[in-house]
């Protein structure tokens, strides 16, 4: 029988150890002012949060595998690298009421 060349399977692109971070350049994310600051807020679904975080607004684990937000400045002084690095991880509710 002959080989097939069709791809078997999805592949992954990108680390899945999070040191990639050109996956949070892009993709869907929003623009918030909040206390005349611009932020960058995007979604991260239930099934792509592996880890564990702490809110900074409640000091409460957002655990793994609980849909939450990343927030990252939009206007620091410093580039977008460094503002990339400072990045949080908001539960969703903390961060709507904050």
């Amino acid at each position: 029988m002959p080989r097939s060349n069709r791809p078997r399977g999805a592949r992954r692109d990108r680390d899945e150890g999070g040191d990639d971070l050109s996956h949070l350049m892009s993709g869907w994310k929003r623009t918030e002012t909040r206390r005349g600051s611009e932020w960058y807020v995007q979604p991260v679904s239930s099934a792509r949060a592996v880890k564990d975080y702490l809110c900074p607004a409640c000091s409460l684990t957002v655990a793994r595998g609980t849909a939450h937000l990343v927030v990252w400045r939009a206007d620091g002084i410093l580039g977008d690298a460094a503002d990339l690095a400072s990045r949080r991880h908001w539960h969703t509710h903390c961060w709507r009421i904050g």
